[in-house]
């Protein structure tokens, strides 16, 4: 029978002790911190999707009003008020519209958690 104990190896020295495991010593700040850092991910997506579908909404039916053509800048600059009414101009409007609300539901549907 040996007699080595069981912190040295056979040839004397002594056993690197294995690493300890920090995980469960992490204080409890580093912890808030992440959760910090996602609540503000997830306002910030919130605040990004709720501006894109507001500017998009009006960008779709605000062409289409009398409000688009008959307002005071356009009243001044009458070249600028044929412009305006123009109905490829008021599309295209409304279709970048419709692309702003697009993309804030794309960046909605498609949102994950920072790890």
């Amino acid at each position: 029978m040996s007699d080595s104990s069981p912190l040295t190896t056979t040839s004397g020295a002594p056993k690197p002790e294995p690493p300890v495991s920090t995980a469960t010593l992490d204080p409890p700040a580093a912890h808030a911190a992440s959760r910090i850092q996602t609540w503000g991910h997830r306002i910030s997506v919130f605040l990004f999707v709720l501006f894109s579908a507001v500017a998009g909404v009006l960008l779709v039916i605000l062409p289409w009003t009398p409000e688009w053509t008959d307002n005071y800048l356009f009243l001044s600059f009458p070249s600028l008020r044929l412009v305006m009414a123009n109905g490829f101009f008021r599309g295209l409007c409304s279709g970048l519209g419709m692309l702003d609300i697009w993309i804030g539901f794309w960046e909605a549907l498609h949102y994950r958690e920072l790890e």
